[in-house]
C-alpha cells in the first residue's frame, strides 16, 4: 500500500510516514493493526470499534536488529508475512536498571489473492524496516544520534585528524560524516572457547547469539577452538574472507587473536581488521567496557551478552588503542586492556582454581589475598600525558580500514550479497586442522617479535628513561595497574575518566602502607567507578602515554590482559587507533 500523509509523533516532533499498512497479526488473524513505518519507529495500532481498544504500539527502529519477510509452506495460504526482532531497554525486575530483552513483531500480508504480489509487499516492508534500523540518523538539536561518549570519541578523532578545522561548520559536518562512515561487518569469523568461564560458552552461544544473528541475517561460521592453537590460527588465516573476527570467550582469548594479527607479515592491514567481543569468560572486561562506552547501563552475566549481541548486530566500528609492551627478553606483547602487578596480577592468577564460580572468582580471590598482604619492591617511571607527543603518526591513524570499502557492501547494508544464504551459518571444531577457509600461504618473512609500529617513546631497557619522564622513587608497592579501558572485569569500574580509544594509559599505583580494611573499601568503591574520590592517600592515579616498570622483588607476578607474562623489568606505549573494534 502506499504510505498515507499523516505524520507520527515520534518523540521529538512528527515524522514522516513512510509505509502504511493495514495488516492481521500473525497468530489472531481477526485482529487488524494500522501499521506505519517512519524514519525512527514502527508502530503498530489496533483497529477496533471503541476508543479505548484503539491502543498504539511504537517500536524505535535503533533496538531493530533485522527483519524477514517468509511465506508460510501451506499452499491453501495466500498470504505471507514480515517479522521485525527488536532488543529494547527494559527495566529489570526488582533491581535498578536496564536490559535488552527480545521482542519480536509479526503481521500477516493478505491484501492479494495472489500470493506472489503478498510475498512482495511483505519484502517490501522488510527491507524498509532492514533501511531504518541500519541507517545512521541524524537527530534534531538537542539530541544526540550516538551516546554521548561515543560522540565525544568521534569529536577527539575529527580535532585529532583536523587540527586547522575547528570551524563550527567543519565541526558540525564532520559530527556526521564521521558516524556515516563507520563500516558494517558482514562476515564474521566467531571463535568460541568451550572451556572459558564456567564452561558454558556454546551452550549460550546456542541460546542467544545464534538466533540474534540469525534475525540480523548476518552470515557467520563459528569455530569452536577446542585445545587448537589460537593464536597460529589467526597468524594463518585468509583474512580477506572474513568482514570481522569476533571472539566469545574471556579476554585472554582476545590476547590471542590480537596477538597473532600483529605477527603477520601483513599486520598493517590485518590489525585492522574489526575485533568482536562476547562475553564467555570470568573477567570479561573489554565487554563491560564496550557496554559502558555504547551509553547502556552497567549489567553482567547473561544481560551483557544479550547487549554485546546487539552491538555486533548494529555493527559500528570504532578505533582500538593497543600499548607495545617490551620485556627483558626482548619479547614483544600488543596489549588491549592492562598491565598489572602486585595486588591485582596476584588474584587474577591464584583465582583461577576457583573459574568453576564465573565471576565470582575475583571476588573469592581478592578476600584470599586480603588475609595475606604482600609487598612489592620496585621501581615506576612514566611520561605524563600532558607532555608532547614526540612520535610520528601510527599507520592505522588518519588511514581508512582495509575492509572498510567492502563493509557498507557487506550483508547488514545489502542483504543478500554477502552470500547466497543470507542466514548462513557453519560450526567448525578443530577448525584449524580441517578449516581450509582459514588458511594461508606461508612466507618467509622477518621474525614476529620485529613487526609492529616503531615505539619512539621508548628507549631500550638497559638504557635510563629520558630525563622528561616522571620517576617514582624506589619504594614499596602494594599493586600497579595500567588500564586503556573502563573496566578491569564485569563489576569492577576501575578506569572511569577512560574514553573509547582516547590514546591514554590510565596508570594506577598503590603505595604501602594502606591497611587490609581500606584496601578492601577501595575495591568496593571501584565496583561503583567512585574509588578515585575515595580520598585513599596510598592510592595515586595519573594518566600518562608510556611506563616503565622495574621489580626489585625477587619473585612476583606480572600479568598482560590476564595472562602471565615473564616477571621482570617490562615498559610500554600506546598506539593510538591502532586496531578496531565493533562497538556498536
Amino acid at each position: 500500500m502506499d504510505p498515507e500523509k499523516p505524520e507520527l509523533p515520534d518523540g521529538d516532533g512528527l515524522s514522516p510516514v513512510l509505509l502504511y499498512g493495514e495488516f492481521t497479526g500473525a497468530q489472531n488473524r481477526r485482529t487488524r493493526f494500522a501499521v506505519r513505518l517512519t524514519e525512527r519507529r514502527l508502530s503498530a495500532q489496533r483497529i477496533a470499534a471503541a476508543p479505548a481498544a484503539r491502543s498504539q504500539v511504537l517500536h524505535n527502529l535503533e533496538d531493530c536488529v533485522g527483519c524477514r519477510a517468509f511465506a508460510e509452506q501451506d499452499a491453501s495460504d495466500s498470504g505471507a508475512y514480515f517479522s521485525a526482532y527488536f532488543y529494547p531497554l527494559r527495566r529489570r525486575w526488582m533491581s535498578s536498571g536496564a536490559a535488552r530483552q527480545r521482542v519480536e513483531r509479526c503481521f500477516r500480508v493478505a491484501s492479494s489473492q495472489d500470493a506472489q504480489l503478498n510475498l512482495a509487499e511483505a519484502e517490501r516492508w522488510a527491507r524498509a524496516i532492514r533501511q531504518g534500523c541500519s541507517r545512521p540518523r541524524p537527530h534534531r538539536a538537542g539530541s544526540s544520534p550516538v551516546p554521548r561518549s561515543f560522540a565525544l570519541h568521534c569529536a577527539a578523532q575529527f580535532i585529532r585528524q583536523c587540527p586547522g578545522r575547528l570551524d563550527l561548520p567543519s565541526i558540525q559536518s564532520a559530527r556526521w560524516t564521521l558516524y556515516d562512515m563507520l563500516p558494517t561487518p558482514g562476515r564474521l569469523l566467531l571463535l568460541l572457547n568451550p572451556h572459558s568461564g564456567k564452561g558454558q560458552g556454546l551452550s549460550l552461544f546456542n541460546s542467544h547469539i545464534q538466533g540474534m544473528l540469525t534475525e540480523a541475517g548476518v552470515p557467520h561460521t563459528l569455530v569452536v577452538t577446542e585445545l587448537n592453537p589460537r593464536r597460529e590460527l589467526v597468524r594463518e588465516a585468509d583474512l580477506s574472507q572474513w568482514d570481522a573476527v569476533v571472539i566469545m570467550s574471556g579476554d585472554g582469548l582476545l590476547f590471542e587473536v590480537v596477538n597473532g594479527l600483529m605477527e603477520r607479515e601483513d599486520w598493517e592491514t590485518a590489525i585492522q581488521t574489526p575485533l568482536g567481543i562476547l562475553p564467555g569468560g570470568s573477567g570479561n572486561a573489554l565487554a563491560a567496557s564496550i557496554n559502558h562506552y555504547s551509553g547502556s547501563h552497567a549489567v553482567t552475566g547473561e544481560e551483557l551478552l544479550v547487549n554485546c549481541g546487539f552491538l555486533l548486530c548494529k555493527g559500528l566500528v570504532s578505533r582500538l588503542d593497543l600499548a607495545s609492551v617490551h620485556m627483558a627478553s626482548s619479547q614483544r606483547l600488543f596489549s588491549f586492556l592492562s598491565l598489572a602487578w602486585g595486588f591485582v596480577a596476584d588474584v587474577d592468577t591464584e583465582s583461577e582454581k576457583y573459574r568453576h564460580v564465573g565471576a565470582a572468582r575475583f571476588t573469592l580471590g581478592t578476600l584470599v589475598r586480603l588475609t595475606s598482604l604482600r609487598l612489592y619492591r620496585g621501581r615506576l617511571a612514566y611520561l605524563p600525558a600532558e607532555e608532547p607527543q614526540l612520535q610520528p603518526q601510527s599507520p592505522a591513524e588518519g588511514s581508512p580500514p582495509a575492509h572498510g570499502s567492502s563493509f557498507c557492501s557487506s550483508l547488514l547494508c545489502h542483504p543478500g550479497k554477502a552470500s547466497s544464504d543470507q542466514n548462513a551459518a557453519h560450526t567448525l571444531y578443530n577448525s584449524s586442522n580441517s578449516n581450509n577457509a582459514t588458511k594461508a600461504k606461508s612466507s618467509e618473512s622477518p621474525p614476529a617479535a620485529l613487526r609492529g609500529p616503531d615505539d619512539s617513546l621508548l628507549v631500550p631497557l638497559d638504557q635510563p628513561v629520558p630525563g622528561h619522564w616522571t620517576v617514582v622513587k624506589e619504594e614499596e608497592f602494594v599493586l600497579m595497574l595500567a588500564m586503556y579501558q573502563s573496566h578491569l572485569a564485569e563489576d569492577l569500574f576501575a578506569a572511569p575518566e577512560s574514553t573509547l580509544s582516547d590514546g591514554l594509559i590510565h596508570l594506577f599505583y598503590v603505595k604501602a602502607g594502606i591497611s587490609r580494611a581500606a584496601l578492601l573499601r577501595l575495591f568496593l568503591a571501584m565496583e561503583k567507578g567512585v574509588h578515585l574520590t575515595s580520598n585513599c592517600p596510598q592510592l595515586v592515579y595519573v594518566r600518562v602515554r608510556a611506563f616503565r616498570l622495574e621489580p626489585f622483588t625477587p619473585k612476583g607476578v606480572i600479568t598482560v590482559d590476564g595472562e602471565v607474562v615473564e616477571y621482570g623489568p617490562v615498559q610500554a606505549q600506546v598506539h593510538n587507533g591502532l586496531g578496531r573494534l565493533v562497538t556498536g
